[in-house]
């Protein structure tokens, strides 16, 4: 409701950040800061690409930690716990023979699933690192922050969406971060 009456009082509704730095350097832009004497045209696209590099680097430094936690303490804590359901599967072969697909049958599945969560954040961390490569190496900087946006940030959803899911897989006693709920019930 909101974005129509927008459109029908002829405001601006930008998506995203770096094209709503845009409009700071746009001709109207410029000629009210300039005709009320706020900053001249120098000033005003001298704070726009440091507002640019500024969301840029926001984004990539995200998109790192992103990576470092996804890949260092959450798939090696889903492999800890996916060995140990391997384990208890192995026992059940064992002990119940052929009987054992039926008895372990939730094992097997949480092992399968545990594994495509894995997969999941490997293949998207490595997207995403492959499109912030080629995001650093644009030389206008509203175009590495438009890179940045549309095509580093989207894979951020994602791999959360995988590592949110190991969250709930993985036994409490295994996870070695703090679980969200722990974040929004804990005193």
């Amino acid at each position: 409701a909101w974005e129509q009456e927008a459109a029908k009082r002829g405001l601006s509704n930008f998506k995203t950040t770096p094209s709503a730095l845009k409009a700071k350097v746009s001709q109207q832009a410029l000629d009210l800061f300039s005709d009320l004497k706020i900053m001249n045209h120098i000033e005003v696209e001298a704070r726009y690409e440091i507002e640019l590099e500024e969301y840029t680097k926001k984004i990539q430094i995200e998109g790192r930690v992103l990576g470092d936690i996804a890949r260092n303490h959450v798939i090696p804590t889903a492999i800890k716990y996916q060995n140990t359901l391997i384990e208890n599967v192995k026992g059940l072969k064992e002990i119940f023979g052929s009987e054992f697909e039926k008895i372990g049958k939730e094992q097997i599945v949480l092992i399968r699933e545990i594994s495509g969560h894995i997969e999941g954040i490997n293949t998207n961390v490595e997207a995403m690192t492959e499109a912030r490569k080629t995001a650093n190496a644009l030389t206008d900087a509203q175009e590495m922050a438009e890179s940045y946006c549309d095509a580093v940030k989207p894979y951020f959803e994602v791999i959360r969406e995988h590592c949110d899911k190991l969250e709930l897989l993985v036994d409490d006693e295994a996870w070695t971060l703090t679980k969200y709920r722990e974040l929004l019930f804990t005193r």
